[in-house]
């Protein structure tokens, strides 16, 4: 038995809802996506979980609320209309500014050396 892979933006989908409570928890960070023909691989957050005034260190109690997290997911899923690759990164940067949710996303692609020598020596 043979299964479909589920589509590029289910999959985000899936990555977004598996890193629900940890986005609660913060209030930046970036979400990445590591893709191989494409499909998801590796994802989760890169962030730092304290925050500083000065030297005061201090732990962040809350994060990004549900809308929030709403409006980061669909800025996620247009950005997959940009993509023009099958393997890479895609790095979807967030900050709350002033209660205001700022994104940016980075998209890096990937080649594997080995495979275009191989496709440059075909007949």
């Amino acid at each position: 038995m043979i299964l479909e892979q589920p589509s590029l933006a289910r999959q985000l989908e899936l990555v977004f809802r598996e890193l629900k409570e940890e986005l609660a928890l913060l209030t930046s960070g970036t979400v990445f996506v590591q893709i191989r023909n494409n499909v998801v691989g590796k994802f989760g957050i890169r962030h730092f979980p304290l925050e500083s005034k000065g030297t005061e260190l201090k732990k962040i109690e809350t994060g990004l609320t549900e809308t929030h997290q709403n409006s980061f997911f669909q800025t996620a899923m247009e950005s997959l209309k940009l993509k023009r690759w099958t393997h890479g990164e895609i790095q979807f940067d967030f900050a709350m500014r002033q209660n205001t949710l700022c994104t940016s996303v980075t998209f890096e692609s990937n080649y594997n050396m080995a495979s275009v020598l191989k496709d440059s020596f075909k007949d």
